[in-house]
């Protein structure tokens, strides 16, 4: 019995992750600073840990960022989404500021 490799399933096994910069008092949507699977989503995940950056899982929002280049502008039609993640980030730096 053959065993064929299917590239595809063993793609979206690895792990995938992308990082966002945006400054809210600046007129600018979020920009696209990283994306990458494998041991680069390792890397961007080790980076935001090492400078206490939260994390917030949505694989379809990896994906559709995977499809832009890097220093690009999200799209409107991932506005509501990153939205979001804007929303949890903002909660968690409230929650750590409360601790200290």
């Amino acid at each position: 019995m053959s065993k064929f490799f299917d590239f595809r399933k063993s793609l979206f096994k690895r792990p995938a992750a992308a990082a966002l910069q945006y400054d809210p008092l600046k007129p600018e949507p979020p920009q696209v600073l990283a994306v990458g699977r494998g041991a680069t989503a390792q890397e961007i995940l080790r980076v935001a840990h090492e400078h206490g950056i939260p994390l917030f899982e949505d694989a379809a929002l990896v994906e559709a960022l995977a499809r832009l280049d890097l220093s690009d502008y999200i799209p409107r039609e991932l506005y509501a989404v990153v939205a979001e993640v804007l929303a949890y980030v903002y909660r968690v730096d409230a929650a750590a500021r409360e601790r200290r």
